[in-house]
């Protein structure tokens, strides 16, 4: 059945700020949905209500046809930040999770193993965190998400804090092993490019309040280019509508003087 947000607003009390008014988007099992849109936009907000960690001021979200009410192991969310333990290894923070869903540790070691190779990183599975690079950890992180076997996979921006080259290769990494899993993943970025080349469909949200302001279908046979015409093409069309966005923004702010 997939997930389904209805007509969710969010209204902080501490601020009284909306930051979310009356968005509505369905996302289909198996689907991979980007969120884009200008800084204060509420797409971390977003996420963070599919997650279950805050509640919407309005409105509802449902999997699978049951409201979400607060964090579950159907959902689990990666960050910006590896967020890693740093007193457990690679091997255990992959396996960090494993035994509250009362895996055996031969199903932990082995389910641990499968998603440290497919992430490439089996070679390194006794190093302790402090001797990964950025990229490593955040490697290592997406295999302990995997590893979890949620129904849906929800990605914060987690190439944020990350090099051009090193972002690249992870890019790579993440469409192959979405083609192979065809895991359900909803996907934050500020970047048109990297929305292109993962969605199947990207949402544009506006910002103050963040509004459901654009859905595009994705259509790009896979795997992606972002080289091909056809992706540089779409990139300028959906850079030209985040423009706008973002130059009505600074209109309210100045008309606001």
């Amino acid at each position: 059945m997939g997930l389904s947000v209805e007509n969710v607003s969010m209204t902080f009390p501490d601020s009284g700020k909306v930051t979310l008014q009356d968005v509505s988007f369905d996302v289909a099992d198996g689907e991979f949905v980007c969120l884009i849109g200008p800084s204060g936009s509420g797409k971390s907000t977003v996420i963070n209500l599919i997650a279950g960690l805050e509640k919407p001021t309005q409105g509802q979200i449902l999997l699978d046809g049951q409201v979400v009410k607060g964090p579950g192991p159907d959902r689990v969310v990666m960050f910006q930040e590896a967020a890693l333990f740093p007193w457990l290894n690679v091997s255990e923070n992959v396996k960090f999770g494993l035994g509250m869903l009362r895996k055996s540790k031969e199903e932990q070691e082995a389910t641990a193993m499968k998603f440290l190779k497919m992430v490439q990183l089996s070679d390194f599975r006794d190093y302790q965190v402090h001797q990964l690079s950025g990229g490593m950890k955040q490697r290592v992180a997406l295999a302990r998400a995997l590893a979890l076997d949620s129904k849906i996979l929800l990605m914060d921006e987690p190439f944020a804090s990350l090099d051009k080259q090193t972002i690249n290769l992870l890019r790579e990494e993440i469409q192959t092993i979405w083609m192979q899993t065809r895991k359900t993943v909803i996907f934050i970025t500020h970047s048109v490019e990297e929305a292109l080349f993962f969605g199947d469909r990207i949402i544009m949200l506006s910002a103050d309040p963040g509004q459901v302001r654009n859905i595009i279908d994705v259509t790009l046979p896979r795997p992606r280019h972002i080289e091909s015409p056809e992706f540089i093409r779409l990139r300028k069309e959906l850079l030209q509508m985040l423009r706008i966005e973002v130059e009505e923004i600074a209109k309210k702010e100045y008309d606001a003087e």
